[in-house]
């Protein structure tokens, strides 16, 4: 069988629903031959257009997700445990998951998953660039190379436009999926994604 278009998948690092869903996105790709394209994004420059804040910090919604983080994890036997100090800054982890994937795409999945294990599997904080960089040393990433990465202008600019074509495309939330042009917003819209993608579309 060959490969079909790819599936976007739309994450903000500091979501636990992105977290979730970030479990499940390659085996569904794999089970519909497709590929997933991991695509980071900043969610606090959408909420300057959509006027969100962060889902923690909302009256009574807050009460209640900080709730269904947990049952969600333990639906899905997902290691899990918020950080003390949250949100998370995500603007190191999303550039160096840009510059890396311009080098090698595979290990910047890779890169993405250990930190979001880092940030809510251990329950770490990994807003400072050393945290990041500490993260990558663990899979053989040159740390001083990825400092540097981080303050290049090129990598920032990446970052921005990613961002920018995420808003474009309509994504509004952690984590968002599009799949042949159609959007599906949250970690339980997935059962959705394998369906349609199983089905056609309906």
């Amino acid at each position: 069988m060959t490969d079909k278009a790819s599936i976007d998948f739309y994450f903000e690092f500091s979501s636990p629903y992105g977290y979730l869903a970030s479990l499940r996105i390659d085996e569904i790709a794999a089970k519909h031959v497709r590929r997933s394209v991991w695509r980071p994004f900043l969610l606090g420059v959408v909420f300057q257009i959509t006027g969100h804040s962060p889902l923690t910090e909302q009256p009574l919604r807050g009460d209640y997700a900080q709730h269904d983080f947990r049952r969600s994890a333990r639906l899905q036997k997902a290691p899990f445990m918020m950080p003390e100090e949250f949100p998370v800054l995500s603007i190191a982890a999303a550039r160096a998951f840009y510059w890396l994937e311009g080098r090698n795409p595979a290990q910047a999945k890779q890169l993405a998953q250990a930190l979001y294990f880092r940030i809510f599997g251990e329950g770490q904080n990994i807003s400072a660039p050393e945290a990041v960089i500490a993260v990558a040393e663990t899979l053989g990433i040159d740390g001083e190379e990825l400092a540097a990465a981080l303050q290049d202008p090129v990598v920032k600019e990446r970052l921005k436009t990613e961002t920018q074509t995420a808003i474009d495309r309509g994504v509004f939330g952690s984590p968002f999926v599009i799949v042949d042009g159609e959007p599906f917003w949250g970690a339980d819209r997935l059962d959705q994604v394998d369906a349609w993608l199983e089905t056609g579309g309906w």
